[in-house]
């Protein structure tokens, strides 16, 4: 990716600290989060259950990535 690519986003420590709280793993970057995120949201208005089973599986391999890094 370009630097001309690349912008800087100011965030309350507050919503740093959610966003942190939705890592799947611990190298996953802001944007891969809020990537996610994104296409999350817009699966909801096509198939909110579609939405949801997704949000599911990325707790399941968020919690199990988790239990790896102890």
């Amino acid at each position: 990716m370009a630097d001309k690519d690349i912008t800087t986003v100011k965030l309350n420590k507050k919503t740093k600290d959610r966003v942190d709280k939705l890592r799947v793993h611990k190298r996953e970057t802001y944007d891969e989060i809020l990537q996610s995120l994104l296409d999350i949201l817009n699966l909801c208005r096509i198939s909110p259950e579609k939405a949801q089973h997704r949000l599911l599986r990325m707790e399941k391999m968020a919690k199990s990535l988790k239990l790896k890094d102890y």
